[in-house]
């Protein structure tokens, strides 16, 4: 497995090639749709492997406190059901509409409020999807940055993470968010 590692703070951010519904952190996030009731690419993936216990909880938040759907850039937490990550965090990314319609805001809500609960809930590691760059269309150039952005304030402001894994798919991902990653972090070293 291809690894590069950056510091913030006391966390480790971790960028991996590989597949996220093997990873054995705390909490894997999920690149949801709105319903929560699983689809395709990561969603589906995590669905299939994750077995029925996901589902069944994804369903009751629906009923409990998302009727209308899990809005874009906003976070719930399951079991992880037969993952071997503990929980799952569901976010819904938005769909790429040109870049002019909030989706830079929208996508890095989808990193914090997914950190913030997994502070709420105690955990100390997490995996991250490239979010909305699947069928949502994001640009994985422009999503990479956000995402890495969004993680390095975050982390700046809280310590209570040992450690976020960046986990992508395919090779040519990875190395968009490596390069993009050295001067999102290295950058911030520079300047202190």
């Amino acid at each position: 497995m291809s690894e590069t590692e950056f510091h913030v703070g006391k966390a480790r951010i971790r960028l991996v090639q590989g597949d996220i519904t093997n990873m054995e952190t705390d909490a894997i996030v999920n690149a949801a749709n709105s319903s929560l009731m699983g689809g395709g690419g990561v969603d589906g993936a995590i669905h299939r492997k994750g077995g029925p216990k996901i589902l069944e909880e994804c369903k009751r938040i629906r009923a409990m406190e998302w009727p209308q759907g899990l809005p874009t850039g906003k976070a719930v937490i399951t079991s992880g059901g037969s993952l071997k990550a503990r929980h799952v965090i569901h976010t819904v990314g938005p769909i790429w509409r040109g870049g002019n319609r909030g989706e830079p805001e929208l996508l890095a809500q989808a990193y914090r409020n997914s950190l913030r609960l997994a502070v709420k809930k105690r955990l100390k590691t997490v995996a991250f999807p490239s979010i909305s760059t699947g069928a949502y269309g994001y640009p994985v150039e422009d999503a990479c940055r956000v995402a890495l952005e969004a993680v390095k304030d975050f982390l700046e402001k809280e310590d209570k993470l040992d450690e976020v894994v960046f986990v992508l798919f395919s090779e040519s991902a990875l190395q968009v968010y490596v390069d993009e990653a050295k001067e999102v972090f290295l950058k911030a070293i520079q300047m202190c």
